[in-house]
C-alpha cells in the first residue's frame, strides 16, 4: 500500500471515529416512538448473562446504586454487520445512567485510549476490548474497572450520520471561533469521501446545523483539550439529537428510523425499550462528564502499546465517578479496583518518572 493510498485510508476512518454514539440515545427515543404506533420490527437483540459480566457482589448490595439503570453505549467503526459483534474496536464508550425515579440521564465518555484491564487481565487501551470479545466483554471490562453493574449496551455502527440528522431537520449547537476554524475543513474531507456537496458554516455561534456540518462538528479534535473536547462534543451533538427527536413527527421518526435499524446491536428487547421509554417526556440528560476525570489523568505513550490515557489513580477516578453519577459521596472501592489500580501504577512508572 503506498503512502498515498495509506494516507487516504487513515482519513476515511477518522471520519467513522468516534461519530457512531451521537445516535444511541436518539434511537432508543425513536424505538420507542415508532414500535409503539408501528409494527416495526426491532433492532438485532442478544442477551448478556449477567454472571459473565463480572458484576462484583460488593457493588450488587450497593443501597446507593439501587433505582439505577446503566446502559453501554458503544460506537465501532464496523465495515459489515458482522463487525456489529466482534472485531471493530470501539472508538466511542460512553455509559448513560438512568435514574429510573426521576427520569434523569447522566452520560460518562470513558476515553477509547484509557489504560484498563481489557477484561482478560490484559492492560491495554479500554477499546481493545469490544475487538476481542464484543459488547460482553467491552461491558465486562466496564464493570470490573469501574465497579459498576452494567447488564445492557446499545452499539450503532456509521451509517449516513448526516443523512439521519439532516431527517431531523438538523440539530442546535453552538459552535465557538475555535471550532469554526476546524469544521469546514472537516466538511470538505468528509464530502470528498461522501461525494456530496458541502454548505460552509460561516460564523461563530448557537444555529442550526445541517447533517454534514454536524458530523463534521463532531470530528474536530485540533483545538484547546484534544480527543477529551471531542468526545464532549459527542455528548453535546446527543444531547441535540434528543431534542430534536422529540420534536418530529411520527412519519419523521420512522424515516430516521428506517435508515438506522439495521447498524443498531442491543441487548435491550422490544419489550424493555417499551417500558423504559413509556414515558418519553419524562427523560432528560441532565448532566456529563468524562472518564478518567480531568485533575486525575495524563497521557503518556506506553511503547509498543502506544500513546494512552491515564488514570493516574484508578481508586480515585472511580470514587470520583460514583460520587457523579449516584451521588455517593462515602464510596469504597472493591479489592478488585484496589489491584488494578496498583496494576497500572507499576506498568506506568517506567514511563511516566
Amino acid at each position: 500500500m503506498s503512502a498515498k493510498q495509506r494516507a487516504a485510508k487513515k482519513r476515511r476512518k477518522m471520519i467513522f471515529f468516534g461519530i457512531e454514539v451521537v445516535l444511541i440515545l436518539a434511537m432508543l427515543i425513536v424505538l420507542y416512538l415508532v414500535m409503539s404506533k408501528t409494527n416495526t420490527e426491532g433492532p438485532k437483540v442478544t442477551v448478556l448473562e449477567p454472571e459473565e459480566l463480572e458484576i462484583s457482589e460488593e457493588v450488587v448490595e450497593n443501597e446507593t446504586m439501587k433505582g439505577y439503570m446503566n446502559v453501554a453505549l458503544f460506537g465501532v467503526d464496523a465495515r459489515s454487520n458482522s463487525q456489529l459483534y466482534k472485531g471493530s474496536r470501539s472508538d466511542s464508550i460512553m455509559i448513560a445512567s438512568i435514574n429510573m425515579d426521576t427520569g434523569d440521564i447522566k452520560l460518562v465518555s470513558v476515553y477509547r485510549d484509557t489504560y484498563l484491564n481489557i477484561g482478560t487481565d490484559k492492560y491495554i487501551k479500554c477499546n481493545h476490548a469490544y475487538s476481542n470479545g464484543g459488547a460482553e466483554q467491552a461491558v465486562k471490562m466496564l464493570n470490573m474497572n469501574l465497579d459498576m453493574d452494567i447488564k445492557d449496551f446499545v452499539t450503532v455502527s456509521y451509517k449516513g450520520l448526516s443523512e439521519v440528522i439532516d431527517g431531523l431537520g438538523g440539530v442546535y449547537i453552538d459552535v465557538d471561533s475555535e471550532e469554526l476554524k476546524h469544521i469546514n475543513n472537516y466538511q470538505i474531507d468528509i464530502a470528498d469521501v461522501l461525494k456530496t456537496e458541502y454548505k460552509p458554516v460561516t460564523e461563530p455561534g448557537y444555529q442550526l446545523l445541517d447533517g454534514l456540518q454536524a458530523t463534521a462538528y463532531c470530528r474536530i479534535r485540533y483545538t484547546q483539550g484534544d480527543d477529551f473536547k471531542r468526545a464532549a462534543r459527542q455528548r453535546e451533538v446527543i444531547k441535540a439529537i434528543e431534542e430534536q427527536a422529540k420534536k418530529a413527527s411520527l412519519n419523521t421518526l420512522t424515516k430516521v428510523f428506517n435508515e438506522a435499524i439495521d447498524d443498531v446491536y442491543t441487548s435491550i428487547d422490544s419489550k424493555d425499550i417499551l417500558d423504559l421509554l413509556g414515558n418519553i417526556a419524562k427523560y432528560k440528560i441532565v448532566d456529563e462528564g468524562g472518564f478518567p476525570e480531568e485533575s486525575m489523568r495524563t497521557t503518556t505513550n506506553l511503547g509498543a502499546k502506544g500513546s494512552s490515557v491515564i488514570p493516574v489513580d484508578l481508586e480515585s477516578n472511580v470514587v470520583w465517578l460514583h460520587q457523579f453519577l449516584f451521588d455517593d459521596q462515602n464510596y469504597s472501592v472493591t479489592s478488585s479496583v484496589k489491584e488494578y489500580s496498583q496494576h497500572i501504577k507499576n506498568d506506568v512508572a517506567a514511563y511516566t518518572e
